[in-house]
């Protein structure tokens, strides 16, 4: 029988989800060999949203805090035109030939903006629920100095949500992460961010799963001593379709499930590791 990885995926599964992602990335390279990008990649992980990205494209600022953006979009296989209106609106696109799960097409996005070269990576959602006019709000602390992890807050914003169980859920799990990792924050479960790209060539490598990525990326950056902060940002309703991210139990189980194995693989979130910044 064939071995297990950490997430109890047969090894099978694994090497086909790494020839996957070798597919989308030669043919990736065909398009742009020798990709270099600006300073700042918005990057978008995308799966069936031909009816939303589009919109999101077209807001995503060309410069912010005087640097220069471009969006980069990983479409995480579905049977939609995703890619091609990616590609249409500008963006420069990478595209997977099958589903294999965000957490994936995240860690492919990331490795890929830091190859390119870019100094900072903003991740915003393919939905609409993040509005791209923010992302200079996102930048700014990077910019400064002031921090090398930048996460939005809804709760020190607006959520123009009305689902109130997942309100109750951004409460439990900021809770449930400043109580593991002596931190401060009010909403730890928002995949709007702004990233050092040298946080994330340090910390990438440690990430494992293929879902609910957000904790495990910002408990491993605070573990490895690297600095995180908020800022407030507008949490609108989807612009339209349903999420991925399935019904309310599952999500949370599962979400708890993500920040506990975290913490207990990088030692209970205790003190800098080797390599860690000084």
């Amino acid at each position: 029988m064939a071995g297990s990885v950490s997430d109890g995926r047969p090894s099978r599964l694994v090497a086909l989800q790494r020839l996957a992602i070798e597919v989308g990335r030669q043919a990736f390279e065909r398009r742009h060999p020798q990709l270099a990008l600006p300073p700042v990649a918005a990057l978008i992980c995308a799966y069936e949203e031909e009816g939303n990205i589009g919109d999101v494209l077209a807001r995503v600022p060309t410069k912010a805090c005087g640097l220069e953006v471009v969006p980069v979009v990983v479409v995480d296989g579905g049977d939609d035109a995703t890619d091609r209106v990616a590609e249409e609106a500008g963006a420069i696109t990478f595209v997977f030939p099958t589903n294999l799960g965000h957490g994936v097409a995240l860690r492919v996005g990331y490795d890929l903006c830091v190859r390119g070269g870019a100094q900072y990576v903003v991740t915003l959602d393919a939905d609409g629920q993040n509005d791209p006019a923010e992302l200079e709000t996102m930048l700014q602390p990077l910019v400064d100095d002031q921090a090398d992890f930048v996460v939005a807050s809804r709760r020190l914003g607006v959520d123009e949500t009305a689902d109130r169980y997942r309100r109750v859920g951004v409460v439990w799990f900021a809770w449930l992460m400043n109580r593991l990792m002596g931190s401060n924050l009010t909403d730890t479960s928002n995949g709007y961010r702004a990233l050092r790209a040298s946080m994330l060539a340090d910390v990438v490598p440690r990430l494992v799963q293929d879902q609910y990525q957000t904790a495990e990326l910002l408990i491993t950056a605070m573990s490895r001593g690297w600095r995180v902060t908020e800022r407030p940002t507008v949490w609108h309703e989807r612009a339209s379709g349903e999420s991925k991210k399935g019904g309310n139990l599952i999500y949370g189980f599962r979400y708890a499930s993500v920040v506990l194995r975290t913490w207990r693989r990088e030692g209970g979130g205790s003190g800098r590791r080797p390599g860690s910044p000084s």
